[in-house]
């Protein structure tokens, strides 16, 4: 069976203080066959990447309001004038705080939408069929 996979790569910043911050590089991946996450590689060039997935519900609340709690939040804000996104990460192998450009966050975004709209998710997984399935039986 063929999946379609939306991805993007783009370059965050790692915020270390008020004042300063690094060029990340990060590749944001969607697959219809895992209809619910995102996953997020960051480091893409790098000989150790640094994997994270997570709910894609949540990417999509958090261009418009501060949402998630735990390993995961993000928010929206501005910075230096411009639109962006804040996603603040948690691991036991430490913290990081990330800052997207809001244009390209949701375009990207928007594109895995058409793809798998809210609320079909489930259909993509076949669970529906499978419920049948196993209740006919």
């Amino acid at each position: 069976m063929h999946y379609t996979v939306v991805e993007r790569e783009l370059e965050l910043r790692l915020i270390l203080s008020p004042e300063r911050s690094v060029p990340v590089p990060a590749r944001l991946s969607y697959r219809a066959d895992d209809p619910y996450a995102l996953h997020i590689t960051f480091h893409i060039n790098s000989e150790h990447p640094v994997h994270w997935t997570f709910a894609r519900e949540l990417l999509v609340e958090g261009v418009f309001r501060p949402c998630g709690h735990g390993d995961v939040r993000v928010w929206p804000t501005k910075s230096m004038g411009r639109s962006v996104v804040l996603m603040a990460l948690s691991s036991p192998g430490g913290d990081a705080l990330l800052e997207e450009p809001s244009a390209q966050v949701s375009a990207w975004l928007e594109r895995t939408l058409r793809v798998v709209p809210p609320g079909s998710e489930g259909a993509q997984l076949g669970i529906d069929d499978a419920l049948d399935q196993l209740l006919a039986q």
